[in-house]
């Protein structure tokens, strides 16, 4: 985190830890702190004008997310997540969502789930009319969140906000050149498939949704490698 940028942002008392750790997870999250970026304690302290004990805690709890990396006696990074990385990401997303797919349909959940699941739909869809695209990724992951939550599973939910973090991480913020103006109607379509009771096809919609991710992610590598050279 660079000394010069930094801005003497002085917290309230309670709770100093978690407000750090959401400052520093937005940072992450919005590129503010760029992939391979060291995070050293005295500067957050210096920044949000704490003491480095809130600061240590909430680099544990990135650490515990995924958003941060832990390296012996060199300190905390932001990961630089591979392609590799991201398919694996996703494989460990797909693998938890279909779960949660398969037990709401065949739990008679479908209908509550589909009712939460439309909520999101219809905010992405006001936030790419407006070109809001760092409202629409953020529906897009509360969509996905939601859809593991109507399990109702404790285990579930709490595999699943490690992968999550590390969607953010992988994501960032949408950006219009990143956009796919599909991506509302792929959503309402996973939707009205887990209305409907459709197990296959909930499965290969949410399939067919991360692959084009995938996509939409290396293409916006790619672009960042280009604009490097």
């Amino acid at each position: 985190m660079s000394s010069e940028t930094a801005v003497l942002t002085r917290l309230p008392r309670a709770n100093y830890a978690s407000m750090v750790t959401e400052r520093l997870r937005d940072s992450i999250v919005n590129g503010s702190l760029a992939p391979g970026s060291q995070l050293n304690v005295p500067e957050p302290a210096t920044q949000f004008g704490v003491s480095r004990s809130p600061v240590r805690e909430a680099l544990q709890r990135l650490i515990q997310e995924g958003l941060v990396r832990a390296e012996p006696h060199r300190g905390v990074f932001v990961p630089v997540l591979n392609e590799a990385d991201v398919r694996d990401i996703y494989l460990a997303r797909e693998a938890l969502e279909s779960a949660a797919v398969r037990h709401i349909i065949s739990t008679s959940k479908s209908a509550q789930a589909a009712d939460e699941l439309d909520r999101f739909v219809e905010r992405m869809q006001d936030a790419v009319t407006v070109g809001d695209w760092e409202a629409v990724s953020r529906y897009d992951l509360e969509f996905h969140t939601a859809l593991v939550a109507a399990t109702g599973s404790p285990r579930l939910q709490g595999m699943f906000s490690r992968v999550i973090s590390e969607t953010r991480l992988c994501l960032g913020v949408l950006t219009a050149a990143d956009a796919r103006r599909d991506l509302v109607e792929e959503h309402r379509q996973i939707t009205a498939t887990i209305r409907e009771g459709k197990t296959a096809e909930a499965l290969a919609l949410s399939h067919k949704h991360f692959e084009d991710a995938i996509v939409t992610i290396a293409s916006r590598n790619n672009r960042t490698m280009e604009d490097t050279k």
